[in-house]
């Protein structure tokens, strides 16, 4: 497991750009923060950001929400998400907003198209699960899990080929990879990004982990271990799509995954076949 110490985080924030928390984020915690805080405020202060405005009436009438009316107002988006789903969807939707794409040695726009597919199903599996699990924070989830990388990819003129050689590999981890080339690694650096945009602790400390294929079996919360296992399930249908082939570590937490969501086999293959289907029916 990934140790963190302050000098490691000292490290990164040396090192990395790092983007600030934006406005909008420090303006709603402000706001949530205050005695009585009424989330109509919250819908006034979102409706100042037209793009973020629109992003959050596109996923809540996605059919990951699975609504039966469609919503087509801020304000009352704004009321069925309540607090904690308003504060997870602006965060993960101005993460996007955060990096130049002219400094990257990667296609950070690509890298994001990936990440939002991430988020979708996650949430796509994770209606199974709604009781136990919020939505949004799943989303949340899904696009900050390798957040850690453009600021690799900022840094590292060569963090390419770490891409390439772990997409070759399974017998290195992309971490383990990154350790070796660079001495860190994104997971440790998602977790100080995660940290400093004050996301909850759960959703930092399973960036930090989400690449440890022992921590499904040691993880005792069950909201984070159910978190984790919907993350790899929507990882390994992503990669499947995407690449053709699974997850390089998939045949190590096939097993665990599937206990964790309570899926046979045949829910396996049903569920990947809707995932596909919401994924073609997005890309085209």
């Amino acid at each position: 497991m990934i140790v963190i110490t302050e000098q490691v985080l000292s490290d990164i924030n040396r090192n990395f750009i790092i983007p600030p928390k934006p406005q909008i984020l420090s303006d709603l915690q402000d706001l949530a923060s205050k005695e009585d805080p009424a989330l109509f405020e919250a819908a006034d202060i979102i409706v100042k950001d037209l793009a973020i405005s629109a992003a959050i009436l596109k996923i809540i009438n996605s059919p990951a929400y699975g609504l039966s009316r469609t919503v087509s107002d801020i304000k009352q988006a704004v009321m069925f998400l309540g607090w904690d789903g308003v504060n997870s969807l602006v965060q993960g939707l101005k993460l996007k907003q955060m990096f130049s794409t002219d400094n990257s040695c990667i296609s950070l726009e690509r890298f994001w198209d990936t990440s939002t597919e991430i988020a979708h199903v996650n949430m796509i599996i994770g209606q199974r699960f709604k009781n136990q699990v919020s939505m949004e924070s799943l989303y949340t989830l899904g696009l900050f899990h390798d957040c850690g990388v453009p600021p690799m990819a900022i840094k590292y003129d060569n963090y390419v080929k770490a891409l390439h050689h772990a997409d070759r590999t399974n017998k290195e981890t992309i971490v383990e990879i990154e350790e070796r080339m660079f001495k860190t690694n994104h997971a440790v650096i998602g977790y100080y990004f995660a940290n400093s945009w004050h996301l909850p602790k759960e959703i930092c400390d399973i960036i930090l982990i989400h690449h440890d294929v022992k921590m499904l079996e040691h993880i005792t919360d069950t909201e984070e271990q159910l978190s984790l296992a919907i993350l790899k399930m929507a990882e390994n249908i992503v990669n499947i799509v995407k690449r053709g082939s699974p997850l390089s570590d998939w045949h190590i937490i096939e097993g665990n995954v599937l206990d964790i969501l309570h899926l046979s086999e045949d829910d396996k293959l049903d569920l990947q076949e809707d995932v596909i289907d919401f994924l073609n029916e997005n890309s085209s």
